[in-house]
């Protein structure tokens, strides 16, 4: 069996000899392993000390399990047990005892070995080979972590033999000679002579020996039966590896043919087809080489493997690829059972991790389906965007925290001018507005479910769906918060702290008055619009809530940018503020009056639902009003929960999509907006 070296994460993997010796009772006093080099790795004294343990209890197999196939119970010949450290010949010794359909095999194998020893007939090349997982530092074996099996093979790469054989005492056994069959030792003379035997007796010992012969040959043609599937299933893992090595090997069609020519139908090690590849490399290279021209190398790009199946499963999942990962050429996934079982090596779908079955050794498969759904949520977003729901991103004030505490909006603009300072004069203190609005973070989420049955259905449809769904609803929520801003306890908006509703008609003069609330429907010509603006661009700008202050700053002098309206006015909106031909403008404009086409950007709210209201709003940049807080990011964050000990799957089969979204949405200053309600 030719070794085999398998890098697993931080884990290596590989076969060694053992040595064997064998007593009465057809157990197996197994050398497994021993210090020094082996296969290109340095197994220390101390490392092999430590592993005593892991080996009590090892499954011994007929064959090594081939690359495709799982441990089978038909291939079990024995168990070790009993595992010390062997001063002596520095390893690890245990005894085997034959066990399950092949323990006879390897007692037969065991007594015929050291019967052809003893005669010095010729020997197979047969003995034990240890299927072990450990831990290197470069080639230095620093930790055993688990033994797979401890398994009798043809030719192992050490070439270990059965020594010597011992009775249950632990005695050598002596065969019977010529001498001792010609006389035997007498019986002592006080014991009676034995009767002789009657005719009976012998047709009995006869038959039973009969019965015997008949199921020996039974029991050896089970055996040639047996062996025989086994070669039949490994030509057919020599086939399947065959067909998968030259897939990779990217070597011309003629070569391919001509390798598959020499291995097809034939029992082979796997080393035998690397070498001949690795032959056919060669002879490609010294064919091709001369006729190749060779610039300057340049470095274009380089990926490895996480890089390849992050750009595979953007694609499956059809999402834009990151920029840095269109270049990538990967193979399509079929689906998100194919990436399920990639990552977790779950093949009975229990939600559990099993990496000996693994095929990706880095990352999990809930974070690379997390870090996908985020990327398909920004697009989802985008593509809400574009359809009219981030309206509220134009008129808002949208700002960082790091703490989910309660927001202070702070007034931008409250220092209106800076007063003259005389020569030698003190500077005066400058009067900074306070009216600090307060809001609240509050969480929204929640979570959807996929079942193993999705992932056994290879459901991908439905997981491809969820990002854009939970995008989606969060980007909707969003627009309705904001929209509630204008429509809330009874269209007038929220209460601020200066006692006053966020839009009314009360003089500014007056505590808790802001005069920005009107009742003029929009109208096809500019002069609702002139009236709002110019209450907007008067109003007074804070000073101090103090009794003499109110109302005495300078004004804010801004015109509002949008003007917000239900779908019922967006063609109306339209028509007044977008202007296609000049004629149109001229026309809406009245004589001598202000001309606001292309100045004034038209906002469809889609929670409206009064058809006839309508507001302006100011350019956020300049003067804030709505103001929107956000600590993960504007956008909500998706988290993916699955794995054997998470109570979902346990108690539901279900692995859970979790969606997080953390806000706060307010007000900072009321002067900025301007509403009006139209009687319907």
């Amino acid at each position: 069996m030719t070794d085999l070296v398998i890098p697993v994460i931080a884990e290596q993997h590989a076969q060694f000899t053992a040595d064997a010796d064998v007593n009465a009772r057809g157990e197996f006093e197994v050398i497994a392993i021993t210090a020094g080099q082996a296969n290109g790795w340095n197994f220390t004294a101390k490392a092999l000390k430590e592993s005593v343990k892991l080996w009590d209890g090892t499954n011994s197999l007929i064959d090594h399990a081939g690359f495709f196939d799982m441990p089978s119970i038909m291939k079990l010949g024995g168990v070790c047990y009993a595992p010390t450290w062997d001063e002596a010949r520095q390893g690890i010794k245990a005894t085997l005892r034959p066990f399950g359909p092949c323990g006879p095999l390897v007692a037969d194998l065991g007594r015929e070995v050291l019967a052809a020893k003893a005669k010095g007939d010729p020997l197979p090349k047969i003995g034990f080979s240890a299927d072990i997982w450990f831990k290197a530092n470069g080639r230095d074996v620093i930790e055993i972590t688990r033994i797979t099996s401890l398994d009798l093979v043809i030719d192992p790469a050490r070439g270990g033999d059965f020594l010597r054989a011992l009775n249950q005492a632990g005695t050598p056994r002596r065969e019977a000679t010529m001498a001792d069959i010609a006389t035997p030792t007498p019986a002592p003379a006080t014991a009676p002579a034995p009767a002789a035997p009657t005719l009976q007796t012998q047709i009995t010992e006869d038959a039973a020996a009969v019965r015997a012969l008949l199921g020996e040959q039974a029991r050896q043609q089970a055996l040639e039966d047996e062996a025989a599937k086994a070669r039949e299933v490994r030509a057919a893992m020599c086939g399947h590896l065959l067909d998968s090595g030259l897939a990779a090997s990217r070597l011309p069609a003629p070569m391919q043919a001509s390798v598959r020519k020499q291995f097809s139908g034939h029992v082979f090690e796997p080393t035998e087809l690397t070498a001949a590849i690795d032959a056919a490399r060669e002879l490609l290279s010294a064919l091709t080489g001369p006729g190749a021209v060779v610039g300057p190398g340049r470095m274009h790009s380089m990926f490895n493997s996480d890089d390849k199946i992050l750009a595979a499963v953007q694609d499956m999942m059809e999402v834009p690829r990151d920029d840095a990962l269109k270049a990538v050429k990967v193979e399509k996934l079929s689906g998100v059972r194919e990436l399920y079982l990639m990552y977790t090596g779950d093949r009975d779908f229990r939600g559990g991790y099993y990496p000996e079955h693994v095929q990706l050794g880095t990352g999990s498969f809930a974070s690379i389906v997390a870090n996908v759904m985020n990327k398909a949520v920004v697009t989802r977003w985008a593509e809400m965007g574009r359809a009219g729901y981030d309206w509220w991103q134009k008129i808002a004030h949208v700002e960082h925290f790091t703490n989910l505490q309660q927001v202070r909006w702070l007034i931008t603009g409250t220092i209106a001018s800076l007063p003259t300072v005389a020569k030698g004069a003190e500077y005066t203190p400058l009067m900074i507005g306070e009216g600090h609005e307060l809001s609240s973070f509050v969480k929204y989420g929640g979570y959807v479910g996929i079942d193993l049955e999705d992932l056994i259905n290879d459901d991908t449809r439905k997981l491809r769906q969820m990002p854009r769904e939970l995008a989606s609803a969060a980007i909707r929520n969003i627009s309705e918060l904001c929209a509630a801003i204008f429509t809330q306890a009874s269209a007038i908006g929220p209460t601020l702290v200066d006692t006053g509703a966020l839009f009314n008609n009360t003089a500014v003069t007056t505590a808790g008055g802001h005069l920005n609330l009107l009742t003029t429907a929009l109208g096809t010509t500019y002069t609702a619009w002139e009236a709002a603006a110019a209450a907007v661009y008067n109003q007074p700008m804070l000073v101090s809530n103090d009794t003499g202050y109110i109302g005495t700053g300078k004004k804010l002098a801004l015109d509002p940018k949008f003007c917000l309206v239900p779908r019922a006015l967006k063609g109306q909106a339209e028509a007044l503020f977008i202007p296609r031909w000049e004629a149109d403008v001229s026309a809406i404009a009245s004589a001598g009056g202000p001309t606001y086409g292309g100045h004034v950007v038209p906002l469809t709210v889609p929670e409206w639902t009064d058809a006839t209201d309508w507001a302006a709003v100011c350019d956020p940049l300049l003067a804030p009003g709505l103001c929107i807080g956000e600590v993960f990011g504007l956008m909500p964050e998706i988290f993916v929960a699955g794995d054997e000990l998470s109570p979902a799957v346990f108690m539901n089969d279900e692995f859970r999509v979790k969606v997080r979204h953390d806000l706060a949405v307010g007000v900072a200053d009321f002067r900025p907006m301007h509403k009006n309600n139209v009687a319907g």
